[in-house]
């Protein structure tokens, strides 16, 4: 049988930090009984709307929905095991989830389970299957400087430029894969910032792979001589030739004629 189970975010407005901000706690209460637990949020009391529960600034909203979400995954979970939760045994787990990752594959794993459960509530596994191979080939780059995972204290601008090296030199990508690696490492670190890990994002200037100009859609008139003087042995390719021929000449005809 399903407990009776509900979830209210909440501010101390007593309680304000030097910045000017206060954190978001979540009562979690059970079978009437409740517990209380710290999301890792803050926002501005004037930015709280206690009617609606949420947080006027969109990206701490985000982050109290995502909260939200893993509270309700995590008592779906508990009761499918277990057949029974409480509100501390919910509490205790998501505790243990809870702390926050302080070097680059750790988040980068703690980001994939995030998407895993994304992808369910969606129905697409494309972004959470994309993340896998980035998550790869940033082990393989930690790996070749002989590291199992690096603070996200020690990543400088300098480190994003080598990992864009080895990308190039030992992937062989191109500059469309490179950069999707790449934003890939800039999330997780912007993911260090969110969770106050860091100040900034070292990466910040860090410089993308440039993509090459589109290829022109039409030949050049020296192109167009050399098809007309120069017939194909093959039967097949020769046809071709004279149709690509007869369809250029039909269509300027008639462009003219138009005109």
């Amino acid at each position: 049988m399903r407990s009776t189970f509900s979830i209210l975010p909440y501010i101390n407005r007593n309680k304000v930090k030097a910045d000017g901000t206060t954190a978001v706690l979540c009562r979690i209460t059970i079978d009437g009984k409740s517990s209380t637990m710290a999301t890792g949020i803050y926002c501005k009391p004037e930015d709280w709307n206690s009617k609606t529960e949420a947080i006027r600034t969109v990206r701490e909203n985000n982050r109290l929905q995502e909260f939200r979400k893993s509270v309700e995954l995590a008592y779906d979970e508990i009761l499918k095991k277990q057949n029974v939760v409480s509100a501390e045994l919910l509490k205790n787990t998501l505790a243990k989830r809870a702390v926050i990752p302080t070097k680059l594959l750790q988040m980068g794993e703690r980001e994939r389970e995030r998407l895993l459960a994304r992808s369910k509530e969606i129905n697409s596994t494309s972004t959470y299957r994309h993340s896998g191979y980035y998550q790869k080939y940033l082990k393989e780059y930690l790996t070749s400087l002989g590291k199992e995972d690096i603070e996200f204290t020690d990543i400088t601008e300098d480190f994003g430029n080598s990992y864009k090296a080895f990308l190039k030199r030992y992937k062989n990508f191109s500059p469309s894969q490179t950069n999707k690696c790449l934003c890939w490492l800039s999330k997780l670190v912007y993911l260090a910032v969110d969770y106050e890990i860091l100040r900034a994002n070292p990466l910040e200037d860090m410089e993308y792979e440039k993509k090459p100009a589109p290829k022109h859609r039409h030949i050049s008139r020296a192109e167009l001589k050399n098809i007309l003087e120069t017939p194909m042995l093959d039967p097949m390719q020769e046809l071709g030739r004279r149709a690509f021929l007869f369809s250029t000449f039909t269509n300027v005809a008639l462009n003219k004629i138009q005109m």
